[in-house]
């Protein structure tokens, strides 16, 4: 495949990495004369029209999300398409060493101090992937960049998706993403995930740093994985007592079994780093980590703490403006795949038409509807859920809070919640939603959807720490859907997976 010439510009020289999606190249920009990295997804892995779909859809995920995160700590996203057969990704090349051959590279652990650089460092990254909301769910050595100037590049967010509930279906078997002496307690268990699983996984990256090994090693990845669910880690003062006091206690606060007793986000990890890193001074070589804190970088300001945004300037209102043609455009734009245009001109109009129709015109309800529903489908979370719960509100203050529409716009923003990272504000909101599912107040019932909220529940649990409870609820949702629908239902063996995993680590605690 070498010299091979991808969508007539991009000609591939040395292969540097392969893996479940794909192989990794090095390649040449003919046109603008530059290197980079080529994706592919390898056509060896379609055994079959499902598989190769399934593939499919999470290539073209990973390409539409990661193109979302604009940070230097990330590769930047040039291209993607088709050429062939073949789906690719053109990805900026990083030069430098990884982190693991970086650190193999030293005799002893790393200076406590390059330890917290790299630490900021990746806090100020994640922070800017979480506000996607994305989380990497494989952040380890192997995923981090070192650079000539010592700044860190994360790499591979191919394994990390917009956290939505196609996540479990996407991995074929609902086996967890990740790699074992890195995964999280309720990443390990097949709960919900969310920042507070990359929270973890920085924390078993910086005792691995600070002390030469992962706090949980083992032959097997069931051993690792049950020494992560039921094993404290060693505190690192017990190898290194040159360690501050503070960072190791922030290494402990990271790897609490509980995603509830971990630090609340990246900024509050980066806060309490703060104060460990280097002085100004001149760096210890080449690929110092510490050098970029000679001029300290920290991620953006946390947008819950940060003052609301200045309202984006409106363009001038036309007289009388197009709705019906924007409705069309919309519609041509999402069946062609172009989300967030769609999402733009949607966000244009809305304006106008109101003004033009009036705020609870049937025109603008639509629109609102669709934009919702475009915001939902694009990834943009946080902007689709005052969207959502306003027009929830709505209808239910209009047709009672038992109408239809009212409970899927409720469950579209509890879904919201769920993937930026708020498990108990989900979890309240599914469980308000619930009765009306079971107890026939929706057109006599709908135990399918019934079913969904309490799959997601007993996932919701197990990644705030509630074992016990999740497991209970999975055995009593596998007897209900058994019954309803066979042993052979899809949901039956998820659900099994699920508890066969609980029970390999110790059954509920």
């Amino acid at each position: 495949m070498n010299g091979r010439v991808i969508a007539g510009r991009y000609e591939l020289a040395t292969l540097i990495g392969q893996g479940g999606m794909g192989q990794v190249w090095t390649a040449y920009d003919q046109r603008l004369d530059r290197r980079v990295a080529v994706k592919l997804l390898r056509p060896d892995r379609m055994h079959a029209a499902t598989e190769a779909e399934d593939m499919r859809r999470r290539f073209v995920r990973e390409c539409r999300v990661t193109a979302q995160v604009d940070h230097p700590g990330l590769v930047t996203v040039h291209d993607a398409g088709s050429d062939d057969d073949d789906l690719y990704l053109v990805m900026q090349y990083v030069e430098g060493a990884d982190l693991a051959d970086h650190f193999a590279e030293h005799d002893d652990p790393y200076p406590w101090q390059w330890t917290v650089s790299v630490a900021a460092q990746l806090c100020a990254v994640l922070a800017a992937v979480h506000a996607v909301p994305i989380v990497h769910r494989d952040l380890k050595p192997r995923n981090v960049m070192v650079k000539p100037d010592g700044t860190l590049t994360v790499l591979d967010l191919g394994v990390a998706s917009v956290l939505d509930t196609d996540t479990t279906r996407l991995t074929h078997t609902g086996t967890p993403i990740g790699t074992p002496a890195y995964m999280a307690p309720e990443q390990a268990m097949g709960g919900a995930v969310g920042p507070y699983t990359d929270l973890y996984a920085l924390g078993v990256l910086l005792h691995e740093l600070l002390t030469g090994d992962v706090p949980f090693a083992g032959t097997t990845a069931l051993g690792i994985l049950h020494r992560h669910l039921y094993e404290a880690p060693a505190p690192v003062r017990r190898t290194r007592p040159e360690v501050p006091p503070a960072l190791e206690a922030l290494v402990l606060h990271l790897l609490a079994k509980d995603p509830q007793h971990r630090p609340g986000s990246v900024h509050e990890v980066y806060e309490r780093l703060a104060p460990l890193l280097p002085a100004r001074g001149l760096p210890a070589g080449p690929l110092d980590p510490t050098r970029p804190f000679l001029r300290p970088q920290a991620p953006w300001p946390d947008r819950a703490a940060a003052p609301p945004p200045a309202p984006p300037v409106q363009p001038p209102t036309p007289a009388k403006p197009d709705v019906a043609g924007a409705v069309d455009e919309v519609k041509q734009l999402l069946g062609e795949g172009r989300i967030t245009q769609a999402v733009d001109l949607l966000g244009n109009i809305l304006p106008a038409a109101a003004a033009e129709h009036g705020e609870r015109s049937p025109v603008v309800r639509i629109l609102r509807k669709q934009y919702a529903a475009t915001l939902l489908d694009d990834g943009q979370y946080r902007r689709a859920l005052p969207e959502l719960r306003r027009l929830a509100d709505e209808r239910a203050a209009e047709s009672g809070p038992a109408d239809p529409q009212a409970l899927q716009f409720r469950y579209d923003a509890a879904q919201c919640l769920e993937q930026l990272g708020e498990p108990a504000a989900a979890l309240g909101e599914y469980r308000v939603l619930l009765p009306y599912y079971e107890n026939g107040y929706v057109s006599g019932g709908d135990p399918a959807r019934a079913f969904e909220l309490r799959h997601r529940m007993a996932q919701l649990l197990l990644a705030m720490g509630d074992h016990g409870e999740a497991g209970r609820q999975s055995q009593a949702l596998l007897h209900d859907v058994e019954r309803m629908y066979g042993s052979y239902h899809p949901l039956v063996g998820e659900i099994r997976r699920g508890l066969d995993r609980q029970r390999q680590f110790g059954g509920p605690r």
